[in-house]
């Protein structure tokens, strides 16, 4: 008998947890010999709303009706997944997995132990995520007996990266770039991705050269008003540097999927920068590492599971960096905790490797990493691939049931246009 399964989480929108939400649900429909599915979508933040009408758009809204008239029936679930921060995470079914990004700093709340402690399982995206989970204890006291005790977490968690998405026809780009050599940046503009230090460290390190640095980011939306401010933001940004020959473009608006991969092997765009204090995964650096973009980024958290290959070889030019306690303007009750730690990109090194993958690329460097990219490209491609990441979700998922499941002569992987 299949299992009525809900999955609660931000499906629809335009986020890391959105993108999470839809890997989670191919993943479940790849196996629906397994699943009965149901949706409860949610907000998440300030983040725009998907607008892309497709087969799989289609589904969702027949399946959100669908779960909307069960709810009704008060009919009743055998499992959950709920896809946003354990703060969220609730008892819902019989048996209850919550999958997060994580954290991506050093340590969790303790309201995130305390809460996944409650679940059956965990699911994260990342090593990093799972090793943050797995660093934390509190002590903690009895307020009746004055007795302490440890509080660490005890439910089995698990790593669930995200697959390598295939395309047959990526659309050509006219980005108007003026010159031939640019690096890329995709990033959220707040706090954790550093992209002040990204651009600052960018111009002083190449201000008399005819190199780019193409950003495509956004505040919270990808509306007119939120363009203006990033717009504005950054030209008051720029103004404290003196002339300068390269140049800073800004690429903000709603993009599909196919035109984020048209940026990786857009002709002019040579490498992506990727400087963030931490990453519970960094989908924007996995995309360009298997599309076979070369890389420079912070030497931790969550992108080391794919920018270090199997064998242990970093295959990116890695910025060193130190660990400090994660800003005050950051920290977020039960989220981001004081105490915590991330990176902090140092800036000569992060200079020294922009300077290295650029000499690398323009001289055509046959030891350098930027010759072996699309060599590691494939490399990454095979690593996480769809069906291998589908099962290994569903293997998660299911814990020691996945053990008495069948697998199906030919899987069936679903492909969406």
């Amino acid at each position: 008998m299949r299992k009525k399964i809900l999955l609660k989480g931000p499906l629809l929108t335009r986020s890391g947890y959105g993108e999470q939400s839809r890997f989670a649900l191919r993943a479940l429909r790849s196996r629906e010999d397994l699943f009965d599915i149901y949706i409860r979508p949610l907000q998440w933040g300030q983040t725009s709303w998907l607008n892309l009408l497709d087969g799989e758009r289609a589904w969702i809204d027949q399946t959100i009706e669908k779960t909307i008239a069960y709810f009704q029936q008060q009919g009743q679930f055998d499992l959950s997944l709920q896809i946003t921060i354990p703060n969220e995470w609730e008892g819902i079914a019989p048996s209850n997995v919550g999958f997060t990004a994580g954290i991506e700093t050093t340590q969790v709340s303790a309201d995130w132990l305390q809460i996944g402690n409650q679940m059956d399982r965990i699911l994260v995206v990342s090593t990093h995520s799972k090793w943050s989970y797995e660093n934390t204890s509190y002590i903690a006291t009895n307020s009746e007996t004055g007795e302490q005790f440890p509080v660490e977490l005890k439910t089995p968690i698990i790593v669930a990266n995200y697959p390598a998405k295939t395309f047959d026809k990526l659309p050509e780009l006219d980005l108007k770039l003026d010159y031939d050599f640019n690096f890329l940046a995709v990033a959220q503009f707040g706090p954790r991705k550093n992209l002040p230090n990204t651009i600052k460290w960018f111009v002083e390190e190449f201000k008399d050269e005819e190199v780019g640095l193409v950003l495509k980011t956004n505040i919270a939306k990808n509306c007119l008003m939120d363009r203006e401010k990033v717009f504005s933001d950054l030209k008051n940004f720029l103004s404290q540097f003196d002339e300068h020959k390269c140049k800073v473009y800004l690429l903000h608006g709603d993009m599909t999927d196919e035109e984020i991969h048209s940026l990786y092997i857009h002709p002019k765009i040579k490498a992506m920068v990727a400087l963030p204090h931490g990453e519970g995964f960094g989908l924007p650096i996995f995309e360009a590492t298997y599309s076979g973009l070369p890389v420079v980024a912070t030497a931790w958290s969550g992108q080391l599971d794919f920018l270090v290959d199997e064998d242990g070889s970093e295959c990116y030019y890695d910025v060193s960096f130190d660990m400090h306690p994660v800003q005050d303007e950051v920290v977020w009750d039960k989220v981001l905790i004081k105490e915590s730690m991330w990176a902090y990109p140092r800036e000569q090194s992060a200079k020294e490797k922009m300077r290295e993958c650029y000499s690398d690329i323009v001289s055509e460097n046959e030891n350098g990493h930027s010759s072996k990219s699309c060599e590691y490209a494939q490399k990454t491609q095979e690593r996480f691939n769809k069906e291998k990441m589908y099962k290994n979700f569903i293997d998660g998922l299911l814990g020691e049931d996945s053990a008495k499941v069948a697998i199906p002569q030919e899987q069936n992987v679903l492909e969406f246009e």
